[in-house]
């Protein structure tokens, strides 16, 4: 049966997407190449951690979402909107492989009319010097004469309860003002606001500058957090102070490292740059080299800390608590404990963990012990590390239970442990 809405890439952005569709009464089709997306999705289950949950698929699915792995799926829509991902590359730059891969299947089965949108986190530069002459070269089509085109970089914040897909303003840059207006028309069914870039590359760029705007903001409180420590102010208390300003301020807070899906990205290092000078970003690059060092530092004080109580992170039993990137997520993408586990057990150390939302966690292919009773593991630890603060975790309760509690998210009160 035909559908509206093709959605390629059923991951943590083509989900959303394709639950904000169903919601609105837009017939939707998911398509992913992985058949375990396939079967766990038709299954009601979610294929991936910390994204919808099984109720949510279920919902979808009873309200007509139909997910495929057939590819002939794609031209019989209206709108298609690639959502692949884009994972960050060992030379940091954004692998483009899955987006070329959903343009060819795409390319393949075009038709006149339809309105295809690209949602994956991509250089500035991608929508027109890489997805259109894939489209081209594979349909015959002309991208602004035979079918619309345009960029609408995700904007997706999971576990938000307050800032969900409809109320979310959705930022579309179109490769003519008639691509725009039809994106728009899309977009106009799922969300209350659409703000109009004036074309691709602006869309893309505003993604960019997102990013960037977090990891830069994140990279200052972090290298506010060592140097308070070592002047010995409460930068907590700092924050609390600073955010009362009205004006001029946005608090960000430190912690172990940087976590999620969206990496900082310099396109001065990118490609598609040819006729720009490509400047580096220096601050980003700053702020990731900041960043970067953070799971380094809290080792430091892990062993510090172990240090002035009589112990060497040789043979100590450490209990790291949370291993997801975001509080009240099963998501891990990107999290710094599997970073900080690695060295400590590089270092000697008898690791062991506890999250309420991840039942097996693995560093290096090998299985890490999961403490059953929270404040038992924590009272027999040497040492207790915060790496996520969970709501579900009594952290007055775990200060007064544990022998030696390192907080890094600031989250106990003050006093009851040390913090980052």
């Amino acid at each position: 049966m035909p559908a509206d809405l093709a959605v390629i890439g059923l991951g943590h952005l083509g989900l959303p997407l394709a639950q904000a569709a169903v919601a609105a009464g837009v017939q939707t089709v998911g398509y992913d190449t992985d058949p375990r997306a396939y079967t766990e999705l038709s299954a009601g289950r979610t294929p991936v951690e910390g994204s919808l949950t099984a109720s949510d698929i279920r919902r979808m699915l009873s309200g007509g979402f139909r997910p495929t792995t057939n590819p002939a799926e794609l031209g019989r829509v209206r709108t298609a909107v690639i959502c692949a991902p884009t994972p960050l590359g060992a030379d940091r730059t954004l692998d483009l492989t899955a987006v070329g891969d959903a343009a060819r299947a795409l390319a393949a089965r075009l038709r006149p009319h339809t309105t295809v949108l690209l949602e994956s986190a991509v250089p500035p530069g991608t929508t027109e010097n890489y997805l259109l002459p894939l489209l081209e070269e594979g349909s015959g089509l002309r991208a602004g004469r035979d079918f619309h085109l345009a960029c609408s970089p995700s904007r997706l914040d999971p576990g938000n309860r307050t800032h969900v897909y409809a109320n979310t303003p959705k930022v579309i840059g179109g490769l003519t003002p008639a691509c725009t207006e039809s994106a728009a028309a899309f977009y106009g069914r799922l969300t209350d606001k659409v703000v109009r870039a004036r074309g691709p590359r602006e869309a893309e760029m505003t993604k960019v500058l997102e990013t960037n705007f977090r990891h830069v903001n994140i990279a200052l409180v972090n290298e506010m957090a060592v140097l308070c420590h070592d002047l010995g102010v409460d930068l907590w208390d700092v924050i609390r102070c600073a955010e009362t300003k009205p004006f001029g301020f946005q608090p960000f807070r430190p912690g172990p490292g940087v976590g999620g899906h969206g990496a900082p990205v310099d396109p001065g290092y990118l490609p598609y740059n040819s006729r720009t000078p490509g400047h580096p970003l220096r601050m980003v690059s700053l702020a990731q080299e900041i960043n970067d060092r953070m799971p380094q530092y809290v080792i430091q004080r892990c062993a510090t800390l172990l240090n002035e109580h009589g112990k060497s992170v040789r043979g100590a039993r450490v209990l790291l608590l949370g291993v997801t990137y975001k509080p009240d997520l099963a998501d891990q993408e990107a999290s710094p404990a599997r970073e900080i586990a690695s060295r400590l057990m590089d270092m000697g150390a008898q690791i062991g963990y506890h999250d309420p939302h991840v039942l097996d966690w693995r560093v290096r292919e090998l299985p890490v012990p999961r403490a059953d009773s929270l404040y038992e593991a924590a009272s027999s630890a040497d040492l207790t590390v915060l790496l996520q603060h969970h709501r579900t975790y009594d952290l007055q309760g775990l200060a007064v239970k544990a022998q030696l509690l390192l907080d890094t998210r600031g989250a106990t009160p003050a006093g009851a442990a040390h913090r980052l």
